[in-house]
């Protein structure tokens, strides 16, 4: 889907300066970055780092409502995410902890095994 505006992507990787272009204009974004990269060092790191910050200063940003953090936020506070996140976070945490406390168990009962063994042929 091309813009009729060039903008930086917030959904870009650095500054979103290759996402916007990309999707100005219809373009592969990695083909994009690639030439980009390749730009970067034939310039010489320096001034191209320079000119690619320039540009990602001169160009405006895409509009829309605020960050994907504010927005997911905003999400959350409108159909009550908050709560379920905290409980599906406090889940994966028992979860968790259960299985590391399986894989304890197995270990240490591998150590008590091969002490056992020692210890009884050692003697």
């Amino acid at each position: 889907m091309a813009t009729k505006q060039l903008y930086r992507s917030r959904r870009g990787k650095i500054f979103g300066v290759c996402q916007g272009i990309a999707d100005w204009r219809d373009l592969p974004v990695d083909l994009l970055r690639a030439i980009v990269a390749v730009s970067i060092l034939v310039t010489g790191i320096f001034p191209g780092i320079i000119i690619y910050a320039l540009v990602a200063l001169f160009m405006p940003l895409e509009p829309g409502y605020g960050t994907h953090y504010e927005e997911s936020e905003q999400y959350s506070r409108d159909n009550g995410g908050f709560a379920r996140t905290r409980e599906d976070l406090k889940q994966t945490f028992e979860n968790l902890k259960r299985k590391v406390e399986g894989m304890e168990e197995e270990i240490f009962d591998k150590e008590r095994d091969w002490d056992q063994r020692f210890h009884e042929d050692g003697r």
